[in-house]
């Protein structure tokens, strides 16, 4: 009886608005949620028989899509937040409601765990590629592990200044002086003083010290500089031999002027390095807009451990939602394919930021009014059935 049907059909409505309103329901509640990306329900009718003259047995829920458009980025400023600017997602590994293997996110809030791994909110380990002391990257997939021991000092071998030395200083006038601090094995720091006297027209010597016993400084090399137009004509590195401190055995260091000049100008250092440095302790986490990611130590050095490995699929609506603000790969997704940030048609990591949500609130509430006022027409329909047949069967009696 159509009357019957009528109020089938009118129940399958109300069954369909339900569902659709937990979908909305869910995306309202994880609007704060980082990372997450809001779904939508796709309404199919339902057919009583393949006849173009029969009317429909009402509506189902075909299926729930999630919405992958980019959610906005929010700046924290905090090194270890990361977010991803384009397509792809983080990889990380464990065990997740009972299933291990690797899941996919795009919740960017990392730390570092007690092992040195960086790890997300869940406590899983980001997945990336090991960079050994040579700087050349694993093609293994591994955890993004940074070393909880102290960085070992490293003793100076080189230093380079490079100053302006005044042409009009002359023999007589006062040295110019410098001074820039080297490292022996240890990490232990010696200052180096430089003085810089004019001997004649576009030479000068140079005259490398360390402090002695008492006042007196030691000298440690010596060297001549010519200029030719204002330009450094001889640019070979003078010698130091830096006698140890400590158990500091001593040490050969190689000072180099490239980027001096003998211009008209007050004598003045524009800018000086050294390689060496003193032992230090990691104090945070650094990552570039490539995915590398590096320690920072307390002694000022940044070392690469580390590069990010961000999977694409093919198709991001067929991923499986395993929960805890992560995905799975299945085979409406496809396989993933794994690379660095920037590549591959791959987005780029913005250190410091978190990717919010991409749920717009206002136009839920647009669809939660939509979804009630057809939630009461489904229902009108079910009641004015139900008068109908109230109505036959008085009709009988």
């Amino acid at each position: 009886m159509s009357i019957l049907n009528a109020m089938y059909t009118g129940v399958s409505g109300l069954d369909a608005e339900s569902t659709d309103l937990n979908i909305i329901g869910n995306n309202i509640s994880n609007a704060n949620t980082i990372g997450f990306k809001e779904s939508r329900a796709a309404f199919d009718n339902v057919m009583g028989a393949v006849d173009p003259t029969v009317v429909g047995d009402g509506v189902e829920i075909g299926g729930t899509q999630q919405v992958f458009t980019q959610g906005s980025l929010l700046n924290t400023g905090v090194q270890s937040d990361l977010a991803i600017s384009g397509d792809g997602f983080f990889v990380v590994s464990g065990s997740v409601g009972g299933i291990t293997g690797n899941f996919y996110e795009r919740d960017g809030q990392t730390s570092i765990n007690a092992n040195g791994q960086l790890v997300d909110t869940n406590g899983l380990p980001m997945q990336g590629y090991a960079i050994d002391q040579t700087g050349k990257a694993s093609s293994t997939l591994s955890a993004i592990t940074l070393p909880t021991a102290a960085l070992a000092p490293k003793a100076t071998s080189t230093i380079t200044v490079a100053a302006n030395l005044n042409s009009g200083a002359t023999t007589t006038d006062a040295p110019f002086t410098d001074s820039i601090p080297t490292y022996n094995s240890q990490g232990t720091s010696q200052q180096v003083g430089l003085s810089f006297q004019n001997t004649g027209p576009g030479t000068w010597t140079c005259t490398a010290t360390v402090p002695g016993a008492g006042s007196t400084p030691v000298t440690v090399g010596t060297g001549s500089l010519t200029f030719a137009n204002g330009q450094l004509s001889n640019a070979s590195p003078i010698t130091l031999t830096i006698p140890g401190t400590g158990t500091g055995a001593s040490q050969t260091v190689k000072l180099n002027f490239t980027g001096t000049t003998q211009f008209a100008s007050t004598s003045a250092v524009s800018s000086q390095t050294q390689d060496g440095y003193a032992s230090g302790s990691m104090s945070g986490v650094q990552v570039g807009q490539d995915g590398t990611v590096s320690g920072v130590y307390s002694n000022g050095q940044t070392v690469a451990v580390g590069q990010l490995a961000i999977a694409k699929f093919p198709s991001n609506t067929g991923l499986t939602c395993a929960g805890n603000n992560l995905w799975a790969a299945s085979q409406g997704s496809g396989a993933p394919s794994l690379g660095a940030a920037g590549t591959g048609g791959r987005g780029s990591i913005s250190s410091g930021s978190l990717e919010q949500s991409n749920v717009d609130i206002t136009a839920q509430f647009v669809d939660l009014i939509a979804q009630q006022r057809a939630f009461e027409a489904d229902s009108k329909t079910i009641t004015t059935a139900d008068q109908m047949m109230q109505d036959l069967m008085q009709m009988k009696q």
